[in-house]
């Protein structure tokens, strides 16, 4: 059954990298993974740059040919209109943005967004074809006062409310409580969790959708511990942050299974 999900490495960047370092920083990467003759359709590559890069992302990737997916940090649940500083879905995919962010525990946080935001801009990239990755997790509070999984699994049976069989979302499970820590869950931890999103995804979309919805794990992930997380059966790649600025780190992420015999 785990055959039919391809690795997802997904890179976010957040608020980091102007549209000449984005340019370089995706150049570098390709080469770099070219030059460790890294098989491209063996593990997916997507980069999240900032609004302000992607323009500039998109078009190096179609005139060098470089086969990495091209993603967004959030959309607004909105189409168009009087929304002043706000990214519709229909503008992203005009730019070949073939997926985005959703609900990273940043917005959360910071943009006060709660399921019922995160269920709309879902429903916004879906309606856009773009892929939404749809960020769940847990703070550390949570983890004490409601135990394990209890909270990204209501986080995700919220989002994917209304989401119709058949439409293609990825999963990102965001330990709150690791992120920036420096201390990641265990396999076994991110497992167990990633496991039960993957019920919520069978309960909600059916067993077609739950063999083949990748279910990423994201949290203070290096290349030295991407493998351990990668052997599990229900985690399906990584949601790397801080990792993906640095071209190194990051192509020895995505080439996990080469440097640890997995």
């Amino acid at each position: 059954m785990g055959m039919t999900r391809t690795p997802l490495i997904a890179g976010n960047w957040k608020m980091n990298l102007d549209h000449l370092q984005a340019v370089a920083l995706v150049q570098k990467l390709h080469w770099s993974l070219k030059d460790a003759a890294h098989e491209f359709d063996s593990v997916d590559v997507t980069v999240f740059p900032p609004f302000t890069d992607l323009r500039s992302v998109q078009t190096l990737i179609d005139a060098d040919k470089i086969p990495f997916g091209l993603g967004a940090q959030d959309l607004s649940v909105h189409d168009s209109g009087a929304y002043t500083g706000e990214i519709s879905g229909e503008f992203l995919a005009k730019l070949s943005v073939g997926s985005v962010i959703i609900g990273h525990s940043e917005r959360r946080e910071y943009h006060a967004e709660d399921d019922a935001v995160v269920a709309a801009k879902t429903q916004a990239a879906l309606k856009h074809g773009l892929v939404p990755v749809i960020c769940v997790g847990e703070t550390s509070e949570d983890l004490e006062k409601f135990g394990a999984s209890a909270v990204p699994v209501g986080q995700l049976e919220t989002a994917l409310e209304n989401v119709p069989d058949g439409a293609e979302i990825v999963v990102a499970y965001e330990p709150v409580w690791a992120i920036g820590s420096g201390q990641a869950a265990t396999p076994e931890q991110a497992q167990d969790v990633c496991q039960k999103l993957r019920e919520v995804i069978r309960a909600k979309l059916g067993d077609d959708a739950a063999a083949s919805t990748r279910v990423l794990y994201g949290g203070s992930v290096k290349s030295g511990n991407i493998a351990s997380f990668m052997r599990e059966p229900d985690i399906d790649g990584a949601l790397v942050g801080g990792g993906s600025l640095k071209v190194d780190e990051f192509s020895a992420i995505v080439r996990y299974g080469k440097h640890v015999g997995v």
